[in-house]
């Protein structure tokens, strides 16, 4: 009984040492990790050193380590010493289990604030695919697992990190997808918080001897370090990946059969037969080329492709490789896809905004140059309401502190930096014009992107315009979205036969941007552009050479909150 009670006052204390702890006190600067990989067993196994900062404002002597639900912690030491730790299931939906195996660290002294620490760390276990986060808020299982694909097999081999699989230690709050963007937040959170961090793993997988020898992929710098045969059956493949800084990437790495199709401007590595798809992809890389090397200039690292096993799964994009099914023949997907990773390889950033959000504007101005302006109206236009439900929501939880928390320089929501992100840069393009975009982007170099407004800068510059403004309502607050009606309408015959016709523009919503106004007649229409301000009007007058019938503000081009009152019926003009 006495033992009973000693350890139930130790689990006590352990249990409100976990509710009180700060996961997120510190930062993970450093990761020096050897991870083998079995993918006959599905099994992982990483020993290796983390260092790790104390941005808290307080001094810290615990800490959270979290892997996989499905990887267990062997051990844990502080300067070769072995520190007291307790592990235990943590819900989370980072992981595509639903669940974390973390580990709360007492350690021997105090973590002072900006204070370092290093662990050395150890932890194995299988990788197995899972969709169970996926399927307990409802997603049908066969659905589930062409979005959560990752796993260690046999036969393939594909495992993304943090948001997918926490195959290398991290520390969040809990997350949860039912529960809005909440998991999407804390992967953000840990983005940015981890932007600066340096990552060296050197990856080892080994396995039976095959005709063709499984080749392992990493999306950080790689290379092949040296081949153990291990025995007359088995191999030993080393391959060293670094990522410094690791920025926006999300590690992954992949193993499977493939082969290897290599072009100037990017590499395609295809499975079995699929060479017919991946050299539709290559074709349409080769054509995009000129159109970025435009608008981001000339590529700086080699953009590259490699097939997903599933033929339905989800693509996935880490920065300048694309992880993708090559089984169909799909020439529009695959230039859509080959334009906004070649933008990312020719022209990077620390802003998720601008990185993010050029690769997408990126995807718009190539559907305008294939298919005219409408087509890229058309594709930014599926962006339109998951922008306008995000803002939506925003305005309601955040109410006063949502100008601030949720900008496009500081969010976390891929609905603003991503979606929102490519209306603004359309926006800034159709203001400015091409010429002076291109020049301003050019000029941009991101390790002088040291402060918000850099930017700003580099367009007026190039564009002799004051955009102070419109930076103020979409970048660096976040103001919601304009809301344009046309208030009135007058027109009148003028003494030579044409109409002049005079629009009063209102603005419902808090930010202001320059959309264009278009009177439609008979004959055709005329467009002309007005800026307006939030919670304001203005008034402009077009003139056509016949009768005008409606007037219609915004053709599509600035994202609002509501699309249903942009158009207005003419009556019989005044003489």
């Amino acid at each position: 009984m006495k033992f009973l009670r000693v350890l139930m006052v130790i689990l006590s204390a352990l249990s409100v040492q976990a509710f009180s702890l700060d996961r997120e006190a510190f930062t993970f600067t450093k990761y020096v990790l050897d991870v083998r990989i079995e993918p006959e067993q599905q099994r992982l196994a990483v020993r290796g050193k983390i260092t790790l900062r104390n941005d808290s404002t307080s001094a810290q002597k615990n800490l959270a380590l979290q892997i996989s639900s499905t990887l267990d912690w062997k051990s844990i030491q502080v300067g070769g010493k072995t520190v007291q730790f307790v592990t235990h299931e943590y819900s989370s939906d980072i992981d595509h289990t639903g669940a974390l195996s973390e580990a709360i660290v007492t350690l021997p002294h105090e973590v002072p604030p900006k204070g370092k620490i290093e662990l050395d760390v150890g932890y194995e276990g299988l990788i197995p695919l899972d969709v169970t986060r996926l399927t307990q808020i409802g997603v049908p299982e066969d659905k589930a697992r062409h979005t959560d694909w990752d796993q260690i097999s046999k036969s393939f081999t594909a495992v993304r990190g943090v948001g997918y699989v926490a195959w290398y230690p991290v520390a969040t709050e809990a997350a949860n997808l039912s529960e809005g963007n909440s998991m999407f937040e804390a992967v953000g959170r840990w983005k940015a918080r981890e932007t600066q961090a340096e990552m060296k793993i050197e990856l080892t997988h080994s396995g039976e001897r095959s005709e063709q020898r499984p080749t392992l992929f990493c999306n950080g710098r790689g290379t092949v370090q040296g081949q153990d045969p291990i025995s007359e059956a088995d191999y030993g493949v080393t391959t060293e990946c670094s990522y410094c800084p690791l920025g926006l990437t999300v590690p992954l790495f992949l193993i499977g059969s493939y082969n290897a199709l290599d072009r100037p401007e990017i590499s395609i590595s295809y499975l079995g037969e699929h060479k017919s798809g991946a050299e539709d992809y290559a074709i349409a890389a080769e054509l995009a080329v000129p159109f970025v090397t435009q608008w981001f200039g000339q590529p700086r690292v080699k953009a590259e492709v490699v097939e997903l096993a599933n033929p339905e799964a989800a693509p996935f994009e880490a920065g300048s490789m694309v992880l993708t099914p090559l089984g169909y023949n799909d020439s529009r997907r695959y230039a859509l896809t080959a334009v906004h990773q070649l933008t990312h390889a020719a022209l990077a950033s620390p802003r998720p905004w601008i990185y993010e959000g050029l690769a997408h504007f990126a995807q718009a101005a190539y559907r305008e140059r294939q298919n005219g302006r409408q087509a890229a109206l058309d594709f930014m236009g599926l962006h339109r309401t998951a922008i306008a439900d995000t803002e939506k929501a925003l305005a309601a939880d955040h109410k006063e502190n949502a100008a601030a928390s949720e900008s496009l320089i500081n969010t976390n929501s891929e609905e603003l930096y991503r979606s929102k992100a490519m209306y603004v840069w359309w926006m800034l393009r159709d203001m400015v014009g091409d010429d002076a975009m291109q020049k301003a982007l050019a000029a941009y170099h991101p390790d002088q992107d040291k402060a918000p407004a850099y930017l700003q800068h580099l367009v007026e510059a190039q564009s002799k315009r004051d955009l102070e403004w419109f930076f103020d309502d979409w970048v660096y607050r976040d103001r919601g979205l304009p809301d344009f009606h046309v208030e009135s309408v007058y027109s009148r015959q003028t003494i030579h036969g044409t109409y002049m016709v005079t629009v009063l523009v209102e603005n419902l919503g808090d930010a202001g941007a320059e959309v264009p106004v278009t009177v439609r007649t008979d004959s055709g229409e005329v467009s002309k552009r007005l800026e307006v301000r939030g919670n304001s009007k203005n008034a402009i007058r077009i003139e056509v050479s016949t009768p005008p019938q409606q007037v219609v503000v915004n053709d599509g081009s600035v994202p609002e909150s509501d699309m249903s009152n942009n158009s207005f019926k003419v009556r019989t003009p005044a003489r």
